[in-house]
């Protein structure tokens, strides 16, 4: 029998292409989702991908008895726990909302972990930690810094609980995967990002505005100490992502602790550089203005992901064209999304 692998929060964007990869790699996905930042289409979506099927579950992870249920009906070997909030901008006008959801699932996950005697956890962590005065590039031996926004607060705060939680206990796995900046989609044009409301990222803001869901881009800041002037950030093809998410299973099935790895490409893209890439590779123009600078935004954010490629034998594979095609791709197939 195939080893099962439990996705948290396993419709969303990133956990519905890793849930593809994991498939094609020869686990059984078994998802849990409440569906508050998704929809149960992804995952039909994702079955049509691979012809292969997906035990799907709709419950709160954070209710145990519901969670137990799952845990009890399959023979779970590791979690890769996506489930939580994660507007930025939301989290500081509803910091309890944030706090109690993502602290809560977590706790509530691994509870019944312990009760069910699974032993391997991935967590879907974030470059947030590093906080707002960290050097570039990221590197995983930084420590973890002060964030801007409760939302960053609960991932440094989930990434302690677990790091604890593997002092207390040798035989658990936990993996952290710090993520950069995710943009595009499966090739096939059949799963992507799909944001509820006004788009909280670059990219799918981009695609709504070239789809004519928005009228034009609001750059924020044009005055950086960059070469354009605009924000540099680490812009990763999702699917690389998804592919970093198998490895860290397969790593946390084969060791014990805690490890933590950054999963980016290493080279900083501007805000224009997305604008022109985009409009190059898909022969169209993007209406856009240079707005004031946002509070809170760094100029420069990029990953050192040497560790990774050394340890779990993982480098991102796609460029800059590769996303901005296959972002482009998802939307002018999908203009309402997952809706019809």
């Amino acid at each position: 029998m195939n080893k099962q692998i439990l996705l948290s929060g396993g419709a969303g964007f990133i956990a519905s292409h890793t849930a593809v990869a994991l498939l094609e790699a020869g686990y059984d996905v078994i998802v849990v989702d409440n569906y508050v930042n998704s929809c149960a289409e992804s995952i039909a979506r994702v079955e049509k991908i691979t012809g292969k099927s997906v035990k799907l579950y709709e419950l709160d992870v954070a209710d145990r008895a519901a969670l137990s249920k799952v845990f009890a009906a399959n023979s779970i070997d590791c979690v890769i726990h996506f489930a939580g909030l994660k507007a930025v901008g939301e989290s500081v006008q509803l910091p309890i909302r944030y706090y109690r959801n993502n602290l809560d699932t977590t706790l509530t996950l691994l509870e019944v972990m312990a009760e069910f005697n699974v032993k391997n956890i991935v967590f879907s962590s974030s470059a947030t930690v590093y906080g707002n005065n960290a050097h570039v590039p990221f590197v995983e031996t930084m420590p973890r810094g002060c964030c801007s926004n409760p939302y960053g607060w609960t991932k440094v705060m989930i990434e302690q609980i677990l790091e604890d939680a593997t002092v207390a206990d040798k035989e658990l796995s936990v993996v952290l995967l710090r993520y950069f900046n995710p943009i595009g989609a499966h090739k096939s044009g059949m799963i992507g990002e799909d944001p509820q409301g006004i788009p909280n990222n670059l990219m799918p803001f981009v695609t709504q505005v070239a789809v004519g869901k928005r009228e034009k881009l609001t750059v924020f800041g044009g005055d950086y100490d960059t070469p354009d002037g605009t924000c540099q950030r680490d812009y990763i093809h999702v699917m690389d992502l998804a592919e970093g998410h198998v490895k860290a299973v397969d790593f946390a099935l084969q060791n014990k602790g805690t490890e933590i790895f950054n999963l980016g490409t290493g080279i900083p893209y501007s805000v224009l550089d997305i604008v022109n890439t985009f409009s190059r590779v898909n022969g169209l123009e993007l209406k856009y203005e240079i707005g004031p600078r946002r509070a809170g935004d760094l100029p420069r954010l990029w990953a050192d992901a040497s560790k990774a490629e050394k340890i779990l034998g993982w480098k991102a594979k796609c460029n800059l064209e590769d996303m901005c095609r296959d972002s482009w791709n998802w939307q002018k197939n999908n203009p309402n999304g997952y809706k019809k």
